[in-house]
């Protein structure tokens, strides 16, 4: 139980529960049938539902691609398993001596147990101290997010495959200027479009400024 109130203490949470904090601390390696799967199950969903909501209250004129981008580089693993670093969260798990001595990452566990931690608060303390720990924990991603965008030739390559099954075609044409400072050409064309140029320092400057001549183009 000492642990349990170091780790509250660290996440500034007191359970009404402890036996819910408990149960999310324990890998399935170290019991098969009490364990914190459910309650990852419950806490990824509720990391979805505030963030995506302040993602929508942030970026109000932000496209939903560009939204979904920002939204999954902040729920993938690797950032729920920095979250979980910073709570040194791992030390405070309950993992099978099989589990231990095999050749696996952490990242996957502690970021499991990270989501199972916040399902486990949501059921003893509510959606509103669920978003303050999570804004809290992940403020630092939400600061980074605004730099988060979505490059012409990908956004090019979106609307091409939405509107005509097909990818867009690029085409190098010339390269110019010395060998130590060239400057490339490059010409993109989808379906039915007339050919944008693009030119940059390299061929994939090129590509993307072809791809925003297209976009800026067909998007009018």
């Amino acid at each position: 139980m000492q642990n349990l109130s170091i780790l509250q203490n660290k996440i500034k949470i007191k359970f009404n529960n402890l036996e819910l904090l408990k149960q999310s601390l324990i890998h399935k390696s170290f019991n098969h049938d009490v364990n914190n799967e459910k309650l990852e199950f419950l806490g990824d969903r509720v990391i979805g539902l505030i963030l995506s909501k302040t993602l929508l209250k942030t970026y109000p004129n932000d496209r939903e691609g560009i939204i979904d981008k920002k939204f999954a580089n902040m729920v993938n693993k690797k950032t729920c398993a920095d979250v979980a670093k910073t709570l040194d969260l791992k030390k405070f798990m309950l993992i099978g001596g099989s589990y231990k001595g095999a050749n696996r990452s952490d990242e996957k566990i502690t970021s499991d147990c990270l989501e199972a931690l916040i399902g486990a608060i949501f059921l003893d303390k509510g959606l509103d101290v669920s978003e303050k720990f999570i804004l809290r924990y992940w403020q630092e991603y939400l600061d980074k997010s605004v730099l988060t965008i979505i490059d012409s030739k990908t956004r090019l390559q979106e609307y091409s495959l939405k509107k005509f099954k097909e990818l867009p075609s690029y085409k190098s044409y010339k390269e110019t200027g010395p060998k130590h400072n060239p400057i490339f050409k490059v010409e993109v064309q989808i379906n039915g479009s007339k050919k944008y140029k693009g030119t940059g320092s390299s061929k994939k400057i090129a590509q993307q400024s072809a791809a925003k001549k297209l976009l800026e183009d067909v998007l009018i």
